[in-house]
């Protein structure tokens, strides 16, 4: 911990709500618990589970940072007892349990990833969330259909752009639901063979006329809960990951019995270490190799000064973003 200064710049909560109870602050530079390391903050991601927990809603795990910031990219600095694999100088990302907004944080070493090939070191803060969320909820321990459909709600931000380039490279048939114009441009570059307006467009009609999707991914929930066991064929799954239209809502589950369709859902902060240690293995063996073969790429919107964390949160929250919003101490 030698020439690590005494106080680092965080962003907490001044209480909950709008973005403006995010303020900038001081506090002592943390230190590597066992089995982590401590990184030097280059980047750290703004994620929905941050807007989240900023409104008052999921409070972090017990033992976890208060600071909001679930994914960082950065210089190892130092490592705590029982680490291997990483020593100080590593330029890495990683997937935190919190404490992202700040200029250091501790992580466990488990969950940490070399930056990608290709792929800067500030772009690569945009890559652990979503990635080990989506590969974890539609690929891990699933086989893939064959010539299957994969349905994607909202693919022009954070998890959208990620399912829909994953799903592309894995060999499905990507549709996706995304405002006309530059979302739905953004979303056919990354692979979407179907971008469908959802102003204008009905995705059941279009999902259906299809053939049916084998895989749902939703963000939305409201009335896209029915919707989405509409558009949905036999034996498909539907994986429901956020509510941003509500969660309580009145449906009929025998369509659901009828097509055999299952349905799941999960929050990865609170998975067990040892599921994330899982996924970064799988994420490094089988996901990083492709950035080098340019089958995937970040897709960062924008980079903000981490003093500038209310702005990103206003940003996120207007949802006219296409790919992730950074912050940099």
């Amino acid at each position: 911990m030698k020439d690590l200064p005494d106080m680092m710049q965080v962003i907490e909560m001044d209480g909950a709500g709008s973005p403006d109870v995010l303020v900038s602050r001081s506090r002592p530079t943390v230190a590597p618990d066992p089995g982590h390391v401590l990184i030097r903050v280059v980047a750290a991601g703004v994620n929905g589970p941050d807007m989240v927990q900023r409104r008052g809603h999921s409070p972090p795990p017990k033992g976890a940072s208060d600071l909001l910031g679930l994914e960082v990219s950065g210089q190892v600095v130092s490592v705590g007892a029982d680490v291997t694999g990483w020593q100080p100088g590593d330029t890495i990302c990683a997937l935190t349990n919190g404490g992202g907004y700040a200029e250091y944080v501790s992580v466990r070493a488990d969950h940490c990833l070399p930056i990608p090939q290709g792929v800067s070191v500030i772009d690569a803060a945009g890559l652990p969330e979503t990635f080990f969320t989506v590969w974890s909820n539609v690929f891990l321990d699933h086989a893939l259909p064959e010539n299957g459909r994969f349905l994607v709600h909202g693919g022009s931000g954070g998890i959208g752009s990620t399912a829909v380039q994953l799903g592309t490279a894995m060999g499905l048939e990507v549709y996706t639901t995304v405002e006309a114009g530059d979302p739905a441009d953004f979303a056919a570059s990354l692979g979407a063979v179907r971008c469908i307006d959802f102003r204008t467009e009905d995705f059941v009609a279009i999902c259906r006329e299809a053939g049916g999707m084998d895989i749902v991914l939703d963000i939305i929930g409201g009335d896209y809960v029915a919707r989405n066991i509409k558009a949905a064929r036999h034996d498909a799954r539907i994986i429901q990951l956020a509510f941003n239209a509500g969660s309580k809502v009145e449906i009929d589950l025998m369509p659901v019995m009828l097509k055999r369709i299952s349905y799941t859902g999960s929050t990865l902060r609170s998975r067990s270490d040892a599921f994330k240690a899982r996924v970064a293995a799988a994420l490094r063996d089988e996901v990083w190799p492709l950035f080098a073969s340019g089958a995937l790429r970040p897709v960062t919107h924008a980079v903000l000064p981490l003093a500038q964390a209310a702005k990103a949160h206003r940003m996120m929250e207007r949802a006219g973003h296409l790919g992730k919003i950074l912050l940099t101490p």
